[in-house]
């Protein structure tokens, strides 16, 4: 278990540092990179109200930050429904593209390191992080 939890605090140190930098050559806080990451990884369009939710911050919270990546041109609103209260937020292409450059060591590294298992092996792995991801996300509530 120790091992284990040495190797995972490290790998987040060293993502921490690749989002620091990212973060900080765009004026973001880290906060706003947890909302791009969010906002990219959701299966349907981000709301305010589920980003919140996701990063566990308040309204205004919220606000200030959809407000400074929107500032940024990283991400747009979009009122897309008849109700015009609902607003959908989506990464703007180029601030998208600007990521993936930055973050492409992360994904180099990830493949590289893919390359030392076998698919079975990958699936297990897989499974261990969703399994774990949903524990920790039980402990926030």
């Amino acid at each position: 278990m120790r091992a284990l939890a040495v190797a995972l605090r490290r790998m987040h140190g060293e993502i921490g540092r690749v989002t620091q930098r990212f973060a900080g050559e765009r004026g973001l806080h880290a906060t706003d990179v947890q909302a791009l990451a969010a906002i990219l990884d959701a299966e349907e369009p981000m709301t305010p109200g589920r980003l919140r939710e996701s990063l566990g911050l308040t309204s205004g919270a919220v606000t200030a930050c959809v407000d400074r990546l929107e500032r940024a041109g990283h991400i747009r609103r979009v009122r897309e429904s008849s109700d015009r209260r609902v607003v959908h937020l989506y990464y703007v292409d180029d601030a998208r593209a600007a990521a993936r450059t930055h973050f492409r060591p992360l994904a180099d590294a990830t493949r590289s390191a893919m390359e030392h298992f076998s698919d079975d092996e990958l699936s297990v792995v897989r499974r261990f992080l969703a399994v774990l991801n949903e524990e920790l996300a039980t402990e926030r509530n």
